[in-house]
């Protein structure tokens, strides 16, 4: 940690500028630059340690000076620098003469760097005792670069600094708050070779291991003893740190425009463990992940939905649930836990439906559930599942400022319900508990005359591979999915193998199912104005083919737009770039006389052609040209946890033109050609 980044965590009015440089710059309450040397402030603080008497009998005899010598005032503080009368001390002494409250401000800071403390401001502290600056004297270093053991003691000090800002911020007193930051976790830190961990303050723990630490703290019988007689507030102060890291260092996702993605590549490229991943952002790991085997013998809903059965000996229906069904049950479960209103609504347009309620804040503690379906055209997907994929463009999300209602149709229908015999063992065999439990009685009872619909923390990945044994996708399923060329869009790199260089993104599921103009307020296309001439340009080139786009696709790229929240042009073409890769290029696929313009043009060359313009200037964009290389949306870099967004930025060359020319290759070689590998 840099001394450039100590003074940037400090909110005041000076600006200090201290990256690498021979000179400090630094600010005056006006705004006006100065620079100074740090030899010349080291030759200083010599100075002050040296002849402390001198300079605190110049400082006492001040009428107005304050209590304490490190308490700043401006007449008695001039003072001070005037002692520094020697010919190499004539630039500060001058400077703190004219200067005197900034050249302080930027002193304390530095002493404060060095000694490990925290700054508050000249008035509280300027850290001008004899203690602190032969501290700060033994320290010294080149402050830009401190040795390991400071970059780790510094680090707790961020940290400790953001921990007290953020209780402040939480509505807890400055009081209480310095406390809970300071003296609690300074008292825990002298136990912290009891419970285990090999560090030396609880500032270097994340939020579940300051728990478990927490927990072995209170075998301590000393420790014990003084928490229950200071009225609990070393644990208070814990459980206050392990709640701040929790929301600290909370996993961000990516919103996906759709909650049905098609990973396509070939075998062994991590497809499934991919989604696996994306599950694993949680510790209810078991809980929000499911896999499921496709079947080559699945042609219809029920084999992954379930179905009624009438087997029994008494001839009565029965429902025979799958893990699939189970799993969508459990989703349901997790938002009814999250303390989301589930309730009916009735609407004009949609009727009586089960509706999710809620604001913004409630949603985002939802966690996403993946069902994985391993080798999804295994089967034929039209069939086995149909039923899904109509019911998936059923799904309503409004919002009203920060409040949303979320509903879907059935998959399992309220008629379906009714028919079964056994209704409670039916809701065991989903989840729900029995009536006795009262847990989700409410829940159930609303889903037996309602249905149960599609949770909106459901995302289903079917992993695919193309090759003689597995079956095509029709247009149907493509307009209905994100299709993703695995390899293009998370390329397995050799080099990489021991030392990754990137990370692939967290997905989560999507936040609306119609595009409109607020939803793109605060994006580079905030009217969506630019999108629609895109897709205008594309679909004229696809006019008259079987390949043309509907309403549905324009829709579907505005979500992207909403999702992604581009900020610049670059971010914006990105987002057009992966929408011709997932939705548009996708459906093409045939001979020369299929892949022909209504006016009997070559239909790749005349999308090539469009592209270029539309895409500039990522279409041209070279491996080496990271200017104009467009942000990976789905990747970013592996870099230090305190780096910034843009430096966590993978840039990377346009997806489509590198698949056009793969198709068009295909094309002229085999005279057939298609999206897939």
């Amino acid at each position: 940690m840099s001394f450039q980044t100590y003074c940037d965590l400090i909110s005041d009015d000076q600006k200090v500028k201290a990256e690498k440089t021979l000179l400090l710059t630094y600010t005056n309450s006006k705004g006006e630059a100065f620079s100074i040397s740090p030899e010349s402030i080291k030759l200083f603080l010599s100075f002050l340690l040296d002849n402390y008497d001198v300079v605190h009998s110049a400082w006492d005899k001040v009428p107005t000076r304050k209590d304490y010598i490190y308490q700043y005032e401006e007449k008695s503080y001039r003072e001070i620098y005037k002692t520094a009368s020697d010919e190499e001390l004539k630039i500060i002494s001058s400077t703190g003469r004219s200067q005197t409250k900034a050249l302080t401000k930027l002193i304390a800071k530095l002493i404060g760097f060095l000694t490990e403390s925290t700054y508050e401001s000249p008035e509280v502290n300027t850290f001008f005792e004899e203690s602190r600056l032969r501290l700060a004297l033994e320290k010294w270093t080149d402050f830009v670069g401190m040795d390991s053991s400071n970059k780790k003691n510094l680090s707790n000090l961020i940290i400790k600094e953001q921990f007290k800002s953020w209780m402040i911020n939480k509505g807890l007193s400055e009081r209480t708050a310095s406390s809970y930051s300071g003296a609690g976790i300074n008292y825990c830190d002298k136990y912290i070779n009891k419970v285990g961990v090999n560090v030396n303050s609880f500032y270097q723990l994340n939020s579940e291991q300051v728990l478990d630490a927490l927990k072995e703290l209170g075998r301590v019988g000393e420790w014990l003893q003084a928490d229950k007689s200071g009225n609990s507030m070393y644990s208070a102060a814990c459980k206050k740190l392990a709640e701040f890291l929790t929301e600290k260092y909370s996993i961000s996702y990516t919103s996906l425009s759709k909650p049905f993605l098609l990973l396509a590549g070939i075998s062994g490229t991590g497809k499934t463990r991919f989604v696996r991943e994306q599950a694993k952002t949680s510790k209810q790991f078991a809980e929000t992940y499911c896999l499921t085997s496709v079947r080559p013998d699945w042609h219809e809903p029920s084999d992954l939905l379930g179905y009624i059965s009438r087997l029994a000996k008494d001839g009565k229906a029965e429902y025979i649930t799958t893990d699939v069904l189970q799993f969508i049950a459990k989703a349901w479960r997790a938002i009814a836990d999250s303390g989301l209103t589930v309730e009916v609504q009735e609407s004009e347009d949609l009727g009586k439906r089960l509706v999710v309620a809620g604001e913004r804040d409630e949603l985002d503690k939802v966690l996403p559930y993946w069902l994985c379906l391993d080798e999804m055209n295994l089967a034929p997907v039209e069939q086995y599942f149909a039923d899904y994929l109509s019911v998936l463009e059923t799904r309503e999300w409004r919002w009203t400022g920060d409040s949303f209602t979320y509903s879907s149709d059935a998959l399992l229908k309220p008629v379906t319900i009714k028919e079964v015999a056994d209704i409670d063992k039916l809701r065991e065999a989903l989840g729900f508990g029995s009536a006795d439990d009262g847990k989700y009685n409410e829940l159930w009872e609303l889903i037996c005359q309602y249905g149960l619909g599609i949770p909106f923390n459901l995302l289903v990945a079917g992993t695919v591979n193309m090759d003689e044994t597995t079956h095509g996708f029709s247009r149907k399923v493509i307009d209905r999915a994100l299709s993703f060329d695995f390899g293009a869009f998370f390329p397995n790199d050799y080099y990489d193998f021991f030392t990754p260089t990137s990370r692939n993104k967290r997905l989560s599921y999507p936040f609306w199912s119609n595009a409109s103009k607020a939803d793109l307020a605060n994006t580079f296309d905030a009217d969506g104005a630019k999108t629609l001439a895109f897709l205008s340009a594309v679909n004229a080139v696809l006019k008259n083919t079987p390949f043309e786009l509907a309403f549905r696709a324009l829709n579907e790229l505005l979500l992207a737009v909403a999702s992604i929240q581009p900020k610049d042009d670059l971010a914006l073409k990105a987002v057009w770039d992966d929408f011709m890769m997932c939705k548009v290029l996708p459906r093409i696929e045939g001979d020369t006389d299929k892949l022909t313009t209504s006016d009997g043009k070559a239909l790749l060359l005349e999308l090539n052609t469009v592209l270029a313009n539309q895409l500039a200037p990522i279409w041209l964009a070279s491996e080496t040209d990271e200017a104009n290389q467009r942000p990976d949306l789905y990747r970013e870099k592996i870099v230090a946890d305190d780096a910034t967004d843009e430096e966590k930025i993978l840039r990377i060359p346009c997806r489509a033109k590198a698949k056009l020319e793969w198709m068009s290759e295909r094309l002229a070689s085999a005279t057939f050609t298609s999206f897939w590998p």
